[in-house]
């Protein structure tokens, strides 16, 4: 029996539907059940809060396998899981963390995921470490711009990253919970093209049919202003505005052959991304 949290994401549905065609037992941790409509009906659904400990028990209890995603930038929702893990007895923890955690110097955002995989380590529970490089789905937060004023800020400049389509980190989530082979593997999983933000906006306006501008000019604290126009905490903004300056750095993009290995395929290309989300930056139709 498999546990997957954060099963109401981009990544965790994605790892839902992939555990439900494999036919693989497994049950789901939500906060809210509403938020769950759309998953498969096989799925179990178990209330709780990776926040609140004393709810954990029951989603716990038979599990051997973890897949644990934990948001924001803190470590508690960690420790808290991979406590009623070690209570239960689980065999195998697959821990979603970041590509960030490699860099060299490590940026803020690689310190907060360093801890929390330290965490999982300190556990004793054999583990498997998936650290993605950025999200294909973080293309929308440009939606609300696009729809407004047809325009993205681009605050990398030449900068290039590689993104990862979230259902290529759920296929291989899926395939490390379900196959033996993989405790103690560290995966560093990126897409296969290392395309700029301008890049990025021609094959999303090419999806869409419509013009995007991309103001280049706009600068990490902008880009952070505007993707957060009611303010976010400080630490939060100053690690984006780190992660932005070195994303500008680099003009090359790390790009990593993991998920062609693991998955004998390639990545899923930003466009096959754009085509299946296509809706999201289309001007919403007024009713």
């Amino acid at each position: 029996m498999a546990l997957v949290t954060g099963a109401t994401g981009n990544i965790g549905r994605e790892l839902v539907r992939e555990l439900d065609e494999k036919g693989a037992r497994f049950r789901i941790l939500v906060r809210d059940p509403a938020r769950a409509a759309g998953l498969p009906e096989r799925a179990e659904r178990i209330i709780g809060d990776l926040g609140e400990p004393a709810t954990l028990a029951p989603a716990f209890a038979g599990v051997d396998r973890l897949f644990l995603l934990t948001p924001g930038i803190g470590t508690a929702h960690t420790a808290h899981a991979v406590s009623a893990a070690k209570a239960a007895r689980v065999s195998h923890i697959v821990h979603l963390s970041s590509i960030n955690v490699v860099g060299d110097p490590m940026p803020a955002m690689g310190r907060w995921h360093h801890r929390r995989e330290g965490i999982v380590r300190a556990s004793g529970i054999p583990a498997t470490i998936l650290r993605p490089g950025g999200f294909a789905t973080n293309a929308l937060e440009w939606a609300p711009t696009i729809h407004a004023e047809g325009y993205v800020l681009d605050p990398v400049g030449p900068g290039r990253f590689a993104p990862i389509d979230p259902a290529d980190i759920a296929a291989v989530a899926a395939l490390v919970l379900t196959e033996s082979g993989h405790q103690g593997e560290e995966y560093a999983l990126t897409g296969n093209e290392a395309l700029t933000v301008a890049d990025q906006v021609q094959i999303i306006a090419e999806a869409v049919g419509r013009d995007i501008e991309v103001r280049e000019t706009a600068t990490p604290a902008q880009a952070v202003q505007s993707r957060f126009p009611d303010g976010a905490p400080q630490a939060l903004a100053d690690a984006i505005t780190e992660g932005f300056t070195l994303m500008r750095a680099d003009t090359v993009g790390f790009r990593t052959d993991t998920v062609e290995r693991l998955l004998g395929r390639r990545p899923r290309t930003f466009a096959d991304w754009c085509a299946r989300n296509a809706d999201a930056f289309r001007q919403p139709t007024a009713i």
